[in-house]
């Protein structure tokens, strides 16, 4: 695995996180949700994916030429 594809997986990893803290933080000061857990596993799932699509895309122009 490239250096590049497993920096993209974890920044994938560490978005899904932190939707995940953030909705446990949402339901702690909101009591009535009625989305169930599978719909907020769903989104952190799409969370994280587009999180690693982002970076394995921006990351050779935020380094600058390609170069990792």
């Amino acid at each position: 695995m490239t250096p590049r594809r497993k920096s993209s997986l974890l920044w994938g990893v560490v978005g899904a996180l932190a939707f995940l803290a953030l909705v446990q933080g949402y339901r702690l000061l909101v009591e009535s949700l009625t989305v169930s857990a599978a719909v907020f596993g769903a989104v952190a799932l799409l969370v994280g994916a587009t999180a690693a699509g982002v970076t394995y895309v921006l990351e050779p122009r935020i380094h600058g030429n390609g170069r990792s």
